[in-house]
C-alpha cells in the first residue's frame, strides 16, 4: 500500500498516468517523419476538438458602428461563424492606406472585457498605428458572447464544459470561430491575405498557439504567457478553454508548436508566471520544436524571449511583437523590438456592438449550442431502436462499447483490488468497519462497510454512492433501513471525493473542476474513473464470504445517480440499482447549478446516451428511480419523471419487466429498501 489516501493522492496518480503516457516520446529522426507524424497529429487534434461544420455558413457581416480617430478607425462588427452563431468583433483599420497591408488577428486571454478590455486594446491600438490591419474578437461565451454580458463574464467551468457530452469543446469553437475571422479578414479589400499573423495573451496565448499550428494562413504566429507543456498543466487549474481532451495520449505541446513550422513563431514567458506557463516549462516545448524546425533548416523562425514580468501582455513584450510581426509580415527591420507608439485607449461600453437589451434574443451561447447539438446526437435514439427487443439488445452492445472506449477513455486491466481492513465500530447492534483498497496502482481509497449485527448466511449488499463521499452517502436516511433488512452497505471515497478531494479543486461553481479537467487531460474522464472504481468495489465484495454475489446493488444518492447508471450499465454483476433525487438530464439550455460535478461532463456522453438512455441500458434489471431534479436543482414531479424517463419505460417494455422499473417523486426509506432486497 501507498499509504493513507488524503487530498494529493489523486493529483499525485494523474500525474503519473501523465508522464507514463509521454515517457517514449522522441523528436522525428526526419522530414519524412515528421510529415507522417504531423498529418496524424492534426487528425488527432481535429477529432478531439468535436466536429466542425461540413460546409462553411456565409458570414453575413453586419455594421454595428466606427469609430473614427486620428489615423485609423474602430469599426464595430458581427460575422457569422456557424449558422446562427454570430461573432462579436472589433475592427482596426489603417487611414490612407496604399495598396494591401498584413492583418493581425487580436485574441484575447481572461481579460474582464474580453475583446474590449484595455490589456487588449493597447497591441490592438498599437498594431494599427504601425499600419497593421487588426481583428479583435470575442471568444465563444466571452464578453459579448456570454449569457450575460459585463465585466468579468467567465466562459469556462461549468458553461464552458457543457459543450463536452455533446461532442464539442470550448477550444474547438475557439479554433473554428479564429479560421472563420481568417475567411473574414480575406473579404476586406485593404488586407494582403498572404500576410497574416496571429497574437494574445493567456488564453488568448492558447487560442494563437492553436490558430497557427492548424491554419496555415497566418505566417506569423505570437503566444504569450501561455505556453508551458500538457504535464505542467496536470499541476493547475487551466481554463476549460485550453483543454484538448484526450491530448496526453497523442502528443506534448511542442509538436503542436511544430506544426507551425516552417512560419515564423515568437513564444513569449515571462519569469514570474505561474508554474504552467514558466520559462522552464515553456523552454520543454520549445526545445521540442526547435528540433522540427531545424528539419526545415528554419531555425531563426522559432524565438522564445522572457521578460522579468508577472503574468501579463506588457510593454516590452509588445514591443517584441511589434518588430517580429513587421519583420515577418512586412519584411522590414531586424526582427527586434519597435518602441510602441502613442494612442488612447477607448471606454469599453463604446466598443460594445449592443447597448443594453439590443442583443437578439436568439444568440447562441455554449449551453444553447451543446443543448442543440445533444437534440442531434440524441435524436438517433427518436422510434426505430425501441420497436423491437432484438434491436435495442444489438443497439445496447454498440452503445456500451462505446461507453467503455470512446466515453470512459477504457478501463485499465482489472484485478482482485488489495484491501486492509481496520478495526470495526460496533454500536447499537450495528458494525461499521473501514477498508483501505487500491483500484489502480498508487491510488489507494477508503470505503466504510456496514451491516447489521448477527446475520447469518450471504447478505445482499448494496454499494451506496455519494460525490461528497463515503460520510455522507451513510448519513442518507435510506441506510438504516437497508441495514434493519440485513443488507450489508458499503460506501466508498471514491478517487477525488470525501476525504480523498483534492485541495483547492473548486473554479466558478465547479467542485471538482481540476480534478474533471485532469481526467480529461489524459483521456480517462471523472465518470469513467468513478464507474471503473465502482468496479473494482464490485470485485471485491464478490469475493467476500459474507456477502451474496447474486444480490449485489448500486445506489446512487444525487448525482452519483449517473456514475451508478453507468456502473450498472458496464457490469453485468449488479442485480438492482437505484437512482435517488438524480439529474432527469444533463442536457440544458441554461447554465448548470453551481455545485454540479464536472466531472459528470464526460466528452461525448451523449453518443451514448442521456440519463434516461443510460437507464435503459440497465433493462430488464430492477430500476428504481426515487426522485429527479433538472440541471438546474429543480425537483420534478412524478408525472415529469415519468415523463423524462419515457424512452427508459420504453425498453423496459420491450423485455415485458414493467414491473421491474419504479419511479416515485417521494418514497418512505422502508418502501425503497423493500423494492431494492427482494
Amino acid at each position: 500500500m501507498n499509504g493513507e489516501p488524503d487530498n494529493k493522492t489523486y493529483n499525485t496518480f494523474i500525474q503519473s498516468l501523465g508522464a507514463a503516457l509521454r515517457a517514449d516520446d522522441k523528436p522525428p529522426a526526419d522530414r519524412k517523419a515528421w510529415d507522417k507524424r504531423r498529418t496524424a497529429l492534426r487528425a488527432a487534434m481535429f477529432a478531439a476538438m468535436g466536429p466542425f461544420p461540413e460546409k462553411e455558413c456565409a458570414l453575413q457581416p453586419k455594421d454595428r458602428g466606427v469609430l473614427k480617430r486620428d489615423g485609423y478607425r474602430i469599426e464595430k462588427l458581427l460575422f457569422q461563424s456557424r449558422p446562427d452563431v454570430w461573432v462579436t468583433v472589433s475592427a482596426y483599420v489603417p487611414e490612407s492606406i496604399k495598396g494591401k497591408v498584413p492583418a493581425v488577428l487580436a485574441v484575447h486571454g481572461h481579460y474582464p472585457w474580453a475583446r474590449r478590455d484595455p490589456a487588449v486594446q493597447v497591441y490592438c491600438l498599437g498594431l494599427v498605428k504601425l499600419g497593421f490591419f487588426v481583428l479583435a474578437v470575442d471568444a465563444f461565451g466571452a464578453g459579448e458572447r456570454h449569457p450575460t454580458p459585463g465585466k468579468g463574464a467567465y466562459h469556462g467551468a461549468l458553461l464552458g464544459a457543457s459543450l463536452w457530452p455533446a461532442g464539442q469543446t470550448l477550444l474547438g469553437m475557439q479554433v473554428y470561430d479564429n479560421r472563420r475571422a481568417v475567411d473574414y479578414l480575406l473579404t476586406r479589400p485593404e488586407v494582403d491575405g498572404e500576410r497574416l499573423g496571429v497574437t494574445g495573451a493567456s488564453g488568448g496565448g492558447n487560442q494563437s498557439m492553436y490558430a497557427g499550428a492548424l491554419d496555415e494562413r497566418f505566417k506569423a504566429v505570437v503566444p504569450v504567457c501561455s505556453v508551458g507543456n500538457y504535464q505542467a498543466y496536470l499541476q493547475a487549474a487551466c481554463c476549460v478553454c485550453e483543454v484538448l481532451p484526450g491530448a496526453l495520449r497523442f502528443t506534448e505541446e511542442g509538436d503542436v508548436l511544430g506544426l507551425v513550422a516552417p512560419r515564423a513563431l515568437m513564444v513569449v514567458s515571462a519569469t514570474q508566471d505561474s508554474f504552467q506557463f514558466s520559462v522552464a516549462e515553456a523552454d520543454k516545448s520549445l526545445n521540442r520544436s526547435k528540433a522540427i524546425f531545424k528539419l526545415y533548416d528554419s531555425e531563426n523562425k522559432v524565438v522564445h524571449p522572457h521578460f522579468e514580468s508577472p503574468h501579463a501582455y506588457n510593454q516590452a513584450m509588445r514591443e517584441a511583437m511589434y518588430g517580429w510581426m513587421t519583420h515577418w509580415l512586412k519584411g522590414e527591420g531586424d526582427d527586434k523590438p519597435i518602441p510602441e507608439p502613442a494612442f488612447e485607449v477607448e471606454k469599453v461600453e463604446d466598443l460594445a456592438c449592443f447597448g443594453e437589451g439590443e442583443r437578439p434574443k436568439t444568440f447562441v451561447f455554449p449551453t444553447t449550442f451543446a443543448a442543440r447539438e445533444a437534440k442531434r446526437l440524441l435524436s438517433a435514439f427518436d422510434g426505430q431502436i425501441r420497436d423491437h427487443k432484438e434491436a435495442w439488445e444489438a443497439t445496447a452492445v454498440m452503445l456500451l462499447a462505446c461507453l467503455r472506449t470512446e466515453v470512459f477513455g477504457g478501463f485499465p486491466k482489472s484485478s482482485r483490488p488489495d484491501a486492509k481492513t481496520f478495526a470495526a465500530v460496533n454500536k447499537d447492534g450495528v458494525q461499521t468497519r473501514p477498508v483501505k483498497f487500491e483500484p489502480e496502482k498508487g491510488l489507494p481509497l477508503l470505503f466504510l462497510v456496514r451491516s447489521k449485527m448477527g446475520v447469518k448466511g450471504p447478505a445482499p449488499a448494496c454499494l451506496l454512492l455519494h460525490l461528497d463521499g463515503k460520510a455522507e452517502a451513510l448519513n442518507h436516511p435510506l441506510v438504516a433501513a437497508l441495514v434493519e433488512k440485513g443488507c450489508t452497505i458499503v460506501a466508498p471515497d471514491l478517487r477525488a471525493t470525501g476525504e480523498a478531494k483534492p485541495e483547492g479543486g473548486v473554479v466558478h461553481g465547479a467542485p471538482d473542476h481540476n480534478a474533471a479537467e485532469h481526467g480529461v487531460w489524459v483521456g480517462r474522464p471523472l465518470l469513467g474513473q468513478w464507474a471503473f472504481d465502482v468496479r473494482c468495489l464490485l470485485d471485491w465484495m464478490a469475493t467476500q464470504p459474507e456477502l451474496n454475489p447474486e444480490r449485489l446493488s448500486v445506489i446512487g444518492i444525487g448525482q452519483a445517480s449517473v456514475v451508478a447508471l453507468c456502473a450498472a450499465a458496464t457490469d453485468e454483476r449488479v442485480y438492482a440499482i437505484a437512482a435517488l433525487d438524480a439529474p432527469a438530464t444533463l442536457v440544458t439550455k441554461e447554465v448548470y447549478a453551481p455545485g454540479t460535478r464536472m466531472g459528470l461532463l464526460a466528452p461525448n456522453l451523449f453518443t451514448v446516451g442521456d440519463v434516461p438512455q443510460l437507464a435503459a441500458l440497465a433493462a430488464p434489471r430492477r430500476l428504481l428511480i426515487g426522485g429527479a431534479v433538472t440541471p438546474q436543482g429543480k425537483k420534478l414531479t412524478e408525472k415529469d419523471i415519468k415523463e423524462a424517463y419515457r424512452f427508459t419505460s420504453e425498453v423496459y417494455d420491450l423485455y415485458k419487466a414493467a414491473d421491474k422499473l419504479t419511479m416515485l417523486e417521494d418514497a418512505k426509506p422502508e418502501d425503497m429498501a423493500a423494492l431494492l432486497v427482494l
